[in-house]
């Protein structure tokens, strides 16, 4: 059964509670109603009777019998018998005799009694009798024919039955209506899902208007359709320009190993020079893959975060940077300083940082690194960056024109700005006053603390 369907047989359900609530209701309130207007006239003519007392001989009927003469107050639909302890009864004129009870019996021996009502059935007919206690051994008993009232009764009961059982068809109608139309963003979502899973368009999106929950839902989905899109056409830039910077390595290399394998006598030193290019391109093809196993792992496999001191980290990376490059100074101002992060990443991205500045930095310059408030500042005395150069230096495989005869991949700060955005955080690169270029990493959730 499908989700609709189980809507709308709720919404049927709970249509039909209420239909069968309200039917019986409005049956007992008209049925009150009813029968209470004849026990209001039973009343009245009892008042009648009791004004004019009861004639103290009963009259003799046209065969001989005695019967009971409830006087000219009282209407012909009126119908009455007295009852005496023992249960003889006499009665008006061409009615049936009514049952006589136990409890009627009791009511004339009693001659404090209270009147009551009772239905009784006399004849094939129903009846609603006023039972009057006359405090001398006799129970007057007044009666109206309910047959009529009950049939209309009945014809009720059956007219309100057919209204539930069409309010139920209804309900059931407008329930599949109502849930076809409130599940229409489902559907487009499965139908959104479905397409995907087949063709596995990104692409697609679902019209998501207003803002319940489902409208919500299906802006969600977007959202998901949206970065999944973006990372696959990341991961698809990823390998086209990949595969584009390993080409011109590998075609070198190539040419280099085919060289040097030729029988043919080289000059003197070009053995030399050219093993030494391979081992050169060699280095170059085995960071640059190195680099991109960097991106791809810190993308598939996030680092569970920590609390992280950001101070000590640059520190220990500053030191490894100064064995590594020992023709450039690196002067320190390190505060205390705690992030929330994954401390390998980090550190791997304010090394490349301070790789970059070294890179750039000629030889006896300074390279100045700074910590406060969950943020690296690391600054060099370069050349500094070229104004159209700024917005991409952070594009994975970007160099710079001045950049093509260094050594280098071109994702060294593309995985500063991967590890930035992982954290929440921001990189910035800005040409320094004085010349050379300003980075700043900025990672989000960070307290500092004072100086210990």
């Amino acid at each position: 059964m499908s989700f609709r369907t189980r809507l709308a047989l709720v919404a049927a359900v709970a249509v039909a509670l209420a239909v069968i609530v309200a039917s019986a209701v409005v049956f007992v309130v008209v049925r009150n109603q009813l029968r209470g207007q004849v026990d209001d006239t039973l009343r009245s003519r009892a008042g009648a009777i009791a004004s004019s007392p009861l004639p103290p001989h009963p009259e003799q009927g046209p065969n001989g019998r005695s019967y009971l003469d409830l006087g000219p107050a009282v209407p012909r639909d009126t119908m009455g018998q007295l009852v005496n302890a023992a249960g003889a009864r006499l009665r008006t004129f061409s009615t049936p005799a009514l049952p006589v009870d136990s409890r009627a019996r009791e009511a004339a021996r009693d001659r404090d009694g209270d009147a009551y009502f009772a239905d009784v059935s006399a004849g094939g007919r129903d009846y609603r009798v006023l039972a009057i206690p006359q405090g001398n051994g006799t129970v007057l008993e007044l009666a109206r024919d309910l047959t009529d009232l009950n049939r209309t009764l009945h014809r009720l009961g059956i007219l309100l039955i057919v209204i539930a059982l069409g309010g139920v068809a209804v309900a059931a109608g407008l329930g599949l209506v109502v849930a076809r139309a409130a599940l229409a963003p489902v559907r487009r979502l499965t139908e959104a899902s479905e397409h995907v899973s087949e063709t596995g368009d990104l692409s697609q999106r679902i019209e998501a208007t207003g803002q319940d929950e489902l409208s919500r839902l299906a802006a969600s989905f977007n959202t998901m359709l949206a970065a999944l899109e973006e990372s696959s056409r990341a991961q698809r830039q990823l390998v086209a320009d990949a595969s584009h910077e390993l080409r011109t390595p590998l075609t070198s290399l190539r040419t280099n190993i085919e060289v040097l394998a030729d029988e043919r006598s080289l000059p003197p030193g070009e053995r030399e020079r050219l093993l030494s290019d391979v081992v050169e391109q060699l280095g170059e093809m085995t960071t640059l893959i190195a680099e991109l196993i960097e991106l791809a792992r810190a993308e598939q496999h996030p680092e569970e975060p920590e609390e992280v001191r950001l101070d000590l980290l640059a520190e220990s990376a500053v030191e490894r940077a100064r064995r590594n490059r020992p023709e450039v100074t690196f002067t320190t101002d390190l505060q205390e300083s705690v992030v929330h992060g994954a401390p390998s990443t980090i550190e791997r991205a304010v090394a490349n940082l301070l790789d970059n500045a070294a890179k750039w930095s000629p030889t006896g310059s300074e390279v100045q690194v700074a910590v406060r408030d969950g943020e690296v500042v690391v600054r060099d005395h370069g050349p500094g960056i070229a104004d159209e150069d700024l917005p991409y230096v952070f594009d994975r495989f970007y160099r710079a024109s001045s950049a093509r005869g260094m050594p280098g991949s071109g994702l060294g700060l593309a995985i500063v700005k991967q590890v930035a955005d992982a954290h929440g955080g921001t990189v910035v690169a800005e040409r320094a006053d004085g010349g050379g270029t300003l980075m700043r990493l900025r990672l989000d959730g960070a307290r500092s603390t004072a100086p210990g």
